[in-house]
Parts: structure tokens; C-alpha cells; sequence
């Protein structure tokens, strides 16, 4: 049985990842693709304006958080040489994750039982800043949960292997200068097979390796619950 499946035996079993009234608060949509107009080169390129205006989509839509992202082509991925191909070599900007966006220092839960994998501050421009990778056993079948645009307190404190329980407040939402230079969000991704990785893992692929990155890290909305409350 693979991740996808063991996750949706347990679909209703899990701690929310960020705590929210489901019967009040809403979630709004956000899209980061190429058919956004409005998402224009002169505010992604510029991390006060792109934050300003995650806020202003919030505050218009009366949105607790923003959410999206996961398999998205997003246009977004340009503003930083991290996702940039070599020499002409096809650039990264399929997103693998799911991202929360809403305000800086927003507390991020695990949603279930783990120890620490690895963690590590990725500190070029567009990358995850602060991380935190956790190592999760069901049924004998292993898979990991990665976080990414973190605070750099979080990570100050922790080590490798140590026993994570499940609801225990773990991390919160980076300001942009320890979370990469992006507006606060936390983006969320079910990894399978880390491949050796420590610390780190692509959250954006390639689109012509889209479906192989799609089986090793399935749809992080399985634990988040989130995609399916905005839509409705």
C-alpha cells in the first residue's frame, strides 16, 4: 500500500496543521499561474509588494488564510535563479506542495506522530529558509511531512530524531527574512522517498518530471483538509 492510500484510511484522524474555526473562518483560493493578470512581474519581484498584495486578496475576501498550489505551473517561480534551469535547461515551476498563506508567526501543528528527519535554514533568495522535516511510520510504510518558510527560532532549539507527538506546536510562519524572502506562508508537502536529501527537498519540479514527483509526494490535502473546505 502506498502513502496516498495509507493516508486516506485515516483521513478524519488527523491534527489540523493550522488551527481555524471550519464553521466560520474562510479560505480563499489563490492562484499563481500564468491566467492571473493581476499577479504582474513588478509585484512578484518585489517581496513588500507581493506581500501587500496576498493581504489585500485576504482582507477583500474576508479570507482567514489563502491556500493552494498543489501541481500549479506557477509563474511565481521566476523571480528567483533557485528554480532556474542551466545553461537553457528547462526551469522548475510545477509546485509539489500545498501553500498556507496568511500572517507572519501563525502556529503550524503536526498532524500526526514522528521524529525529526532533518532540518535546516535555506537561505537563498526564493528558497525555504527555515525547514523542518519530520519522519512519519504507519503500518511499517514510511513517509515524511516537510515545512518550509519557517521561523529561524524554530529550528534553533530541535535536533535529529527527536519524538514529535502528534498536535504538538512545532513551527510558525517565517517573516521574509528567514522564510526565503516570500510573504508569510507555510508550504506544506507529503514526501515518500527523501532520495538522501537532509534539511531539504524540491518543492517545485520540473513539468516534464511531473508525474514522477506527483507518486513520491501525493496531495498534501489528504492531511490539510483545506483544498475541499475553500471550494465548497
Amino acid at each position: 500500500m502506498n502513502t496516498e492510500a495509507i493516508l486516506k484510511k485515516l483521513h478524519n484522524n488527523f491534527h489540523p496543521v493550522i488551527k481555524f474555526d471550519r464553521a466560520k473562518d474562510k479560505l480563499l483560493l489563490l492562484d499563481f499561474t500564468a491566467s492571473n493578470k493581476e499577479l504582474t512581474g513588478e509585484i512578484i519581484d518585489n517581496t513588500t509588494h507581493f506581500s501587500l498584495y496576498i493581504n489585500e486578496k485576504l482582507n477583500k475576501s474576508n479570507a482567514r488564510f489563502g491556500i493552494g498550489g498543489y501541481l500549479e505551473h506557477r509563474t511565481v517561480y521566476g523571480r528567483s535563479k533557485v528554480f532556474s534551469g542551466a545553461d537553457g535547461e528547462e526551469p522548475r515551476r510545477v509546485h509539489l506542495g500545498i501553500d498556507i498563506w496568511g500572517q507572519a508567526r501563525t502556529e503550524i501543528f503536526t498532524p500526526l506522530p514522528g521524529i525529526i528527519h532533518s532540518f535546516a535554514f535555506n537561505n537563498q533568495f526564493g528558497d525555504y529558509g527555515a525547514t523542518i522535516i519530520l519522519q512519519h511510520q504507519i503500518e511499517q510504510h514510511v513517509f515524511h511531512t516537510l515545512y518550509g518558510h519557517l521561523s529561524l527560532k524554530d529550528i534553533e532549539t530541535i535536533y535529529t530524531g527527536k519524538e514529535i507527538s502528534a498536535g504538538e506546536l512545532i513551527a510558525h510562519f517565517g517573516i521574509p527574512a528567514e522564510n526565503g524572502h516570500w510573504p508569510p506562508h507555510l508550504h506544506f508537502q507529503i514526501i515518500t522517498d527523501m532520495e538522501g536529501n537532509t534539511g531539504d527537498y524540491p518543492g517545485v519540479c520540473k513539468f516534464s518530471e511531473k508525474e514522477k514527483y506527483a507518486v513520491n509526494c501525493p496531495n498534501p490535502d489528504i492531511i490539510l483538509d483545506m483544498i475541499r473546505l475553500a471550494n465548497n
